[in-house]
């Protein structure tokens, strides 16, 4: 697996597509790792150079111990450009991947062509939301959440039809490093980027899930409102939207990227 160290931390990370393409960072969920986007690499390394990453605390990247920063979170994909000489890409990013893409808008404008924050929110809660969570992780291990996370991910309906790719995502959320998982949980419970979002310059997507009850639609309008000349869309799934309407959301971003 290869991988690069940004600030003693080594990052996993994956590229597929011919190397002249236009490069596209695709940034994951809380809880899962670069695999959350299987459903659409293949098509979009048709286009683009993919690339794509496990954050700290997940998959096959290293596991610091404590509690993460979004900042710190938004310098790891900087660093990892960084590593891998890509100057300029487009961006997804999916719930907290989101957030990371919103920050990148934010605070690295020059390193982002076009921007994708998908199922995600500028502010989630803070502490009344995700220490709960973070202490349910600490006690109990990813087990005692993974129920309710896919009961949040994904409509009952999908549930019913796809069993087999249900299975695949508990696999992976059970998987998880706890403390990598409570470390991201920190980062996104201290997260407000309610006030820097109209900064962002980049062209902008958002994107949401019509049946979200974790970052509802709302969230989403808010940020497109927010960003100068941001479009909104929204698709008929719940929070992990690239997977339960995989051809719509692959649709959706090859039509925005152009």
């Amino acid at each position: 697996m290869p991988h690069v160290t940004v600030d003693g931390c080594r990052l996993h990370y994956r590229l597929d597509g011919a190397e002249d393409a236009p490069p596209l960072l695709l940034i994951h969920a809380v809880g899962v790792d670069l695999g959350m986007w299987a459903p659409q690499a293949d098509r979009f390394a048709g286009r683009f150079r993919v690339l794509r990453y496990d954050h700290r605390g997940h998959g096959g990247s290293d596991v610091p111990v404590g509690a993460y920063s979004l900042d710190r979170l938004g310098r790891d994909a900087v660093g990892l450009l960084d590593a891998l000489g890509i100057a300029r890409t487009h961006v997804a990013g999916l719930s907290m991947g989101g957030m990371v893409a919103l920050w990148l808008g934010i605070h690295a404008p020059d390193r982002v062509d076009r921007l994708v924050p998908c199922c995600t929110t500028a502010y989630a809660g803070g502490a009344a939301v995700w220490d709960p969570r973070i202490a349910a992780v600490q006690a109990g291990g990813m087990a005692a959440l993974a129920d309710g996370v896919i009961e949040r991910w994904f409509t009952p309906g999908f549930r019913k039809r796809a069993p087999g790719t249900i299975a695949g995502v508990r696999q992976t959320l059970l998987g998880t490093s706890p403390e990598g998982y409570a470390g991201c949980c920190a980062a996104i419970r201290d997260m407000d980027q309610r006030d820097a979002i109209g900064r962002i310059a980049a062209p902008t997507l958002v994107i949401s899930g019509a049946h979200d009850a974790g970052t509802p639609p709302e969230r989403g309008r808010e940020i497109a409102a927010a960003v100068p000349g941001a479009q909104f869309l929204a698709l008929d799934a719940a929070h992990i939207a690239n997977i339960e309407q995989p051809d719509a959301f692959g649709a959706a971003v090859e039509d925005f990227l152009g």
